[in-house]
This record gives structure tokens, sequence and C-alpha cells, in this order.
């Protein structure tokens, strides 16, 4: 059975997405960041980067959301689109990995982490963040989901970042980009929304915020 490793974070929740569209069996393994978990050493095995999600999958390690995406995909036949579009559904997904989440990810930091505040950071990322949104928006015109005419892998990367837009924007900013809110309703009101949604809700995990969870979340930041 795979094994996935989990948090309740949006990376992590594009496989949770997927698994539930996909309706495959799974072994949930909750790995608490914010405690660090992810870098003990049976997890470092899994993922030598030590980040959330991984997948073993009958003894294939995936980590990597967008890889695990593409990995499922191919393996079940499922959410690829058509083999015309398939430029396009790469693409995207790298358009997200490289670009809405990465930068969605840094505008949260340095808008709401950062011990201090840094002008040009927060700038530097909200703006980005913005363009992102701004290249989806245009590119959605017309369209009823990101890649072709069916339901892929790409809807489900970027529904995981555009549900905390909220944060990465600042609140009731997604209106801004009006066809990517009407595309992520219309996404966020499929069944297995609700249900990836739940996934882990029966779990604790640490709430982040004190000087351990930063240790544990941004090593890097704490040479010693």
């Amino acid at each position: 059975m795979l094994t996935f490793y989990f948090h309740p974070t949006p990376n992590p929740r594009k496989v949770a997405l997927f698994l539930e569209e996909a309706e495959l069996p799974f072994k949930l393994v909750p790995v608490d960041t914010a405690k660090g978990e992810q870098h003990d050493s049976a997890y470092r095995a899994v993922n030598p980067n030590g980040k959330v999600p991984a997948i073993n999958d009958g003894g294939t390690v995936v980590f990597d959301s967008n890889a695990i995406l593409l990995y499922l995909a191919e393996k079940t036949g499922k959410f690829l689109g058509d083999t015309a579009d398939r430029g396009d559904l790469l693409s995207w997904l790298m358009f997200i990995a490289t670009g809405l989440g990465p930068f969605s990810g840094q505008s949260v930091h340095f808008q709401r982490v950062a011990p201090e505040k840094v002008p040009y950071a927060q700038n530097r990322y909200l703006q980005e963040t913005e363009r992102h949104y701004g290249v989806l928006n245009k590119h959605l015109q017309g369209r009823e989901f990101i890649v072709g005419n069916t339901f892929t892998i790409v809807d489900i990367a970027a529904w995981a970042w555009v549900d905390r837009a909220a944060l990465t924007l600042g609140a009731e900013r997604l209106g801004e980009f009006p066809e990517v809110e009407r595309w992520f309703q219309a996404v966020d009101a499929r069944p297995a929304v609700a249900r990836a949604r739940l996934m882990g809700q029966d779990i604790e995990f640490k709430t982040p915020g004190d000087e351990d969870s930063r240790r544990a979340l941004y090593p890097s930041n704490y040479p010693d």
C-alpha cells in the first residue's frame, strides 16, 4: 500500500487531493514539521531534502509534491489530460512548482513569520505573487480548466496554493483576479476537495511560533 507522509500545508494538500480524486488506498503518516520530525534520520532516508510531502509506493519513493503528482498521474493514467496538451501540462505544472508556489510561500514568510520587517523582501515576494496570479488570471479567460478541457494535476497543484490566497495576497484580495476566483470556486466545490480537507483533522500538529519551531522550520537561519 502507498504510504503518504503528510502535513496539512499546501504542498501535501496537492497529494491529498489527488489521492481522494483517484480514490487510491494509502496509509497516512503524519510528519510534524514544527516539531522537526522532517529532520529525523528515518524520514531523511525517505526525503533527503527534509520536506513534506513524500510517498513510498511499494518501494518506489518519490518526494516533491509536483513530482508526486506527475508520478501518480502517469501510474494511474488519471488527470494527465490529452496527449496533445502534454507541453501545456508540463509548462503550467512547472509554473506552479517554480513560481506560484515558492513566491506565495515567501510572501507569507516575510509578511507574517520573519522576526524583523524587511520592506524590500515583503514587496518583492508580494509583487511576484501578484504577478503570477495575473498570469494565471489572463490564461484562464474563457477556460474551465488550466490545461485543455479536463481536470488535471495542474488544477490540483494550483488549487492547494490558491486556497491560501488570503494569506499570500491578503484578505479579500482573490476577487482582484476574477478568472482565478471563478476557477477556484469550481474546483473547490468538487466532492474530493471536501474529503482532502478532512485529511489529518484527527491528528494534533504543533502550531508554529516558538523558537523551537522556527529552528525546525528554518534550520539554515540557525547555523549553530
